[in-house]
């Protein structure tokens, strides 16, 4: 057996809580829940609709560990995941036919008024809801049918590490990702303000992007402060929440992982260099934060590429897929989707990664230097500046 401190922080046996006496699980808000024995737990495990049963303890756990970790418990998980995928089908199938019809809907009124029917924003925003909210969750649900099948040949525990390493990841702080959600909020909130409450008329289709997102002028920004205000802008809801997702999760993983400072850092220079490139090759107004975030993902993959033992391999291949996934949409939708934007923020992060850190064989996290408070902390008070001039420029 591998010593603790050759493992990466979440495969030790404390990398999750001490258990309590007897049996019990924990959902993933953190709240212990007590059976009476393995039955009881194993039945909580069968019956669990939601996926709460995120960890369990027993009285031979030193700390919380997965139920995957424990082979007694592979019937119940088995019969439970199987239940999940099938019920993911179902809704990917009822989400599908739902969006296709507003696509022929959207589609038939276009052809109607005799109108270009590929060219509309709103057929745009329908394929794109089906693709995530009922392609997807179908796709994914026959994925999870197949492995749930394979899991009876005993194959359960070799999913252990990365849903470890997936779950540890879920329940660690992350305060400067935190703040920075916060600030989209703040933002969102005050561009909503703003378009519910304003009287004038819009050149660019909304007031807000009018005064504070980022403009493009003979290859360059409109005024150089919009390429700091026009990310924390957002064009849709949807666009917001698919933004404000990601930066929950990539934003985290580079925090707990590469420290907070280069979360900020980061975040900025891929923000401001996948603005430079909008400006460039875009001649659309841009919305969003997508740069930055595409910024995280260049990030996270050299950093971890470099960094091995620190993170599982299926869990890096996750981020080829992210790129491949985002890549693909950004072709679907190349109409409204500013792709110069997303490849100038994720060469700038993999250049900063590469730059920042060398190469280790060490299974532990690097630490944070004076430099990296000094600069991490400027480029969140950046940040922050930024956010509130977004605010100030659409409440003129």
């Amino acid at each position: 057996m591998t010593p603790d401190a050759e493992l990466p922080v979440w495969a030790r046996e404390d990398a999750f809580p001490e258990a309590g006496p007897g049996w019990g699980w924990v959902d993933r808000k953190g709240r212990r829940v007590a059976v009476e024995g393995f039955e009881e737990l194993s039945q909580a495990i069968v019956e669990d609709a939601g996926a709460r049963v995120d960890l369990v303890w027993t009285p031979d756990a030193r700390g919380w560990v997965l139920p995957e970790e424990i082979p007694a418990l592979h019937p119940a998980l088995r019969e439970a995941r199987l239940r999940w995928a099938r019920w993911e089908i179902g809704e990917g199938k009822r989400q599908m036919g739902i969006f296709a019809a507003a696509f022929a809907v959207v589609m038939g009124f276009h052809w109607y008024r005799g109108e270009g029917m590929f060219s509309s924003g709103t057929l745009g925003l329908a394929l794109l809801l089906f693709f995530i909210f009922g392609f997807l969750p179908w796709y994914q649900g026959h994925k999870r049918l197949r492995k749930a099948r394979k899991w009876a040949a005993g194959e359960m525990a070799e999913d252990a590490p990365v849903l470890r390493f997936e779950t540890w990841l879920s329940i660690q702080p992350a305060p400067v990702t935190r703040l920075l959600l916060g600030l989209m909020v703040l933002v969102g909130l005050v561009q909503i303000y703003v378009e519910w409450s304003s009287k004038m008329p819009s050149q660019l289709g909304m007031v807000s992007v009018d005064r504070a997102a980022l403009t493009k002028l003979s290859g360059r920004p409109g005024d150089w402060w919009r390429l700091l205000t026009g990310p924390f802008l957002h064009g849709h809801w949807l666009h917001w929440l698919m933004n404000a997702s990601a930066l929950a999760y990539l934003g985290k993983r580079v925090e707990v992982f590469a420290r907070w400072p280069h979360v900020a850092l980061a975040f900025l220079i891929s923000m401001w260099i996948g603005g430079e490139a909008s400006a460039r090759f875009m001649t659309k107004a841009s919305v969003g934060i997508s740069g930055g975030l595409m910024g995280l993902l260049g990030f996270l993959l050299v950093f971890e590429s470099m960094h091995r033992l620190l993170v599982p391999e299926s869990a890096r291949r996750r981020l080829l897929a992210g790129i491949v996934m985002t890549a693909v949409l950004g072709y679907a939708f190349r109409h409204f989707i500013d792709n110069a934007a997303h490849a100038g923020g994720l060469v700038a992060g993999m250049i900063y990664a590469a730059m920042v850190f060398p190469k280790s064989s060490s299974p532990h996290r690097p630490r944070t230097t004076s430099a990296d408070l000094i600069f991490g902390g400027a480029a969140v008070g950046l940040l922050v500046a930024s956010a509130l001039l977004a605010c100030m420029k659409m409440l003129g």
